[in-house]
């Protein structure tokens, strides 16, 4: 795999409002530690200029988070209203992700929804990972769903892995690779829910990636599905032998699909039709007084100007 530098960032959607990016599984979103030597950051500030915001801390507002060792499909709003109304979509759960993963064993059912509540690890020394409820040292857990549909099954250096889609229905910190874990499935190089096999004692990435993202913005439909990074031209240690479910169904399935209806009413400006089969989405709860002051505080960190 080519490593990351500071022009190989690829763009898989632009309009005047927004930048959907690929995201490399070597590069940071950002950071503050003046030694960091590469950052999704610093490569938008090379590709883009013209467009970094002298008012943000960053220069450029990212509406989501990956994780570092996570690729994928990265949505960075160009302007405060665009920020604003990309926020809203994710409070409203509007928003549609699928992940592509490889986890390690054959999964027997072809379809599932996990369920497992998700908490903060108080556990000394893993006081930065989460944990499922009814763990040790799990608290606040909060409910969280995600849809698993089976995609191939083969081998990754010698022992026997899943391609699977992941669709999280809820957006707690590190859910997939928590969810994954609890089922025995963990994701191939995860090393904090999973471990190094024999064979592969230093993976050279955590195989998971931000697969298709729509964001059904007042203003526009955000959509966006990136290239499949777990195929064998690829990455030689992956070797698929039975599938199960063609991806590029899932996708015109993914595609298709229906946004949640805002909380006002209303059809979302994507399409409708068939929704990926599976559970739906839980309703969004009602916004409290603490979530509204940290959407007020995390727009007013993007500007150094009062608002209108």
């Amino acid at each position: 795999m080519e490593p990351g530098s500071v022009e190989n960032l690829c763009v898989v959607y632009r309009s005047r409002d927004f930048l959907v990016v690929n995201k490399h599984w070597d590069v940071r979103i950002d950071s503050k530690a003046w030694r960091e030597t590469l950052t999704l950051q610093k490569q938008l500030r090379h590709r883009f200029p013209e467009l970094a915001d002298p008012d943000t801390y960053y220069g450029f507002r990212f509406c989501h988070q990956l994780d570092f060792s996570t690729s994928g499909a990265l949505c960075v709003a160009l302007n405060k209203a665009a920020a604003g109304s990309a926020y809203r979509c994710f409070k409203d759960r509007r928003v549609t992700k699928a992940y592509l993963a490889l986890v390690r064993g054959h999964v027997q059912e072809s379809r599932m929804t996990i369920s497992y509540s998700i908490g903060k690890n108080s556990t000394e020394g893993r006081t930065h990972t989460m944990c499922i409820e009814g763990t040790q040292g799990c608290e606040n857990p909060k409910p969280s769903l995600t849809e698993l549909v089976v995609l191939e099954h083969g081998l990754y250096a010698g022992d026997p892995v899943s391609k699977v889609l992941l669709q999280p229905l809820t957006g707690r910190t590190h859910q997939l690779r928590v969810h994954c874990s609890a089922l025995g499935h963990p994701i191939v190089g995860d090393l904090t829910y999973g471990q190094a096999s024999s064979q592969e004692d230093q993976p050279f990435r955590m195989m998971l990636h931000a697969f298709y993202l729509r964001i059904p913005t007042s203003a526009e439909c955000v959509e966006a599905c990136t290239p499949d990074p777990f195929v064998p031209s690829l990455d030689a240690c992956w070797s698929p032998h039975t599938q199960l479910q063609p991806l590029d169904e899932l996708v015109q399935v993914l595609r298709a699909a229906p946004d949640p209806d805002p909380s006002e009413g209303g059809p979302g400006p994507c399409s409708p039709c068939t929704p990926l089969p599976g559970p739906g989405r839980p309703p969004p709860p009602p916004e409290t007084e603490v979530q509204r002051a940290s959407c007020l505080q995390w727009l007013s960190e993007w500007t150094l100007e009062p608002d209108n």
